[in-house]
């Protein structure tokens, strides 16, 4: 696979950026759960042992959700074991205490809660208001640290939501201290109908940290639906933030909010963090090889401009 011209992307560093950022895999999760086709279990797993091959060390798995939810990811107890074996990372989703007991029973040991910033979306998504999920958490997460496993906390709707509008920080804050109290160890923001803009972020991040969210718990969940997830990644860099969410070839969006669009795919991020001197650890070419080898199991070509350029894909 073609990688580019020689020595492009220049890198050129700037001030005040982490040395090395990791990378939150979804595209196996988020990046396929609202395709309409069925992916078979074995695609899923040769598209995760393919991208752990890339130098990726967090890959989403899948999501142990009740199947009538999203019926894409009804094979999670098929696919888990099918990767449990490699040597990264494998978060997987656990709406509530069954779905963390069907984790556990796989040896899960990184797992995710999501909640919403808006009462909206958690109505949609979850069917309860916000306190309430938050209240169906508790249980989940004190079991899941109990046993000595990572949790990360997903918030949806931190910049915007289809029904609701603009999304006070205040509102946001809240919830992400709400997760953090209850124990999540990390936090992904998200921005599920990419609506947000760098001032906003910086904003948000500097409301967070003021509220006692240590930089560190951070990560951040961009959509390219305006096309804002690198500028938006940026800022977030640019507050410290060293963990970004990103989805291979940039598949995905969510089933519950129809204005949301893919997400910031991962071979974007990479070039840009290549031209700025940041390290990932992954192998761009391997990284792009992959999400064109899994496009055409979707019979479609992956939106990413890096994808297509250095594929050299119909634009």
């Amino acid at each position: 696979m073609n990688t580019g011209e020689p020595g492009l992307p220049m890198t050129v560093p700037a001030e005040g950026l982490p040395a090395r950022v990791r990378i939150h895999e979804v595209g196996a999760r988020d990046g396929l759960q609202n395709e309409k086709a069925t992916v078979p279990t074995a695609v899923k797993a040769e598209f995760v042992r393919r991208l752990a091959g890339t130098g990726l060390t967090t890959i989403e798995a899948t999501s142990f959700v009740h199947p009538r939810w999203v019926p894409q990811l009804a094979d999670a107890e098929e696919l888990y074991p099918a990767v449990s074996d490699l040597p990264v990372e494998l978060p997987v989703l656990v709406p509530n205490e069954r779905g963390l007991d069907r984790a556990l029973a796989l040896g899960a040991r990184r797992v995710a809660v999501f909640a919403s910033a808006t009462e909206s979306f958690a109505k949609a998504n979850l069917n309860r208001t916000v306190d309430e999920a938050l209240a169906m958490f508790e249980p989940v997460v004190a079991r899941a640290k109990e046993q000595g496993v990572h949790v990360r906390g997903y918030l949806s709707m931190c910049f915007g939501d289809p029904w609701e509008g603009a999304v006070p920080v205040p509102r946001v804050v809240r919830v992400c201290r709400a997760l953090l109290d209850m124990g999540c160890d990390e936090l992904s923001l998200g921005d599920t109908i990419g609506v947000a803009t760098p001032g906003h972020v910086t904003a948000l991040i500097g409301a967070l940290t003021g509220a006692g969210v240590p930089v560190p718990a951070l990560g951040v969940h961009f959509h390219d639906t305006y096309g804002q997830a690198l500028s938006n990644t940026l800022a977030a860099l640019q507050q410290g933030v060293a963990t970004v969410d990103a989805s291979a070839g940039g598949l995905g969006g969510c089933p519950y909010a129809k204005s949301a669009t893919g997400n910031l795919a991962t071979e974007d991020l990479v070039w840009m963090l290549r031209g700025l001197g940041i390290d990932t650890g992954v192998d761009l070419g391997r990284l792009v090889a992959t999400s064109v080898w899994m496009a055409a199991h979707l019979g479609r070509p992956s939106p990413s401009r890096t994808v297509r350029a250095l594929s050299h894909q119909e634009q």
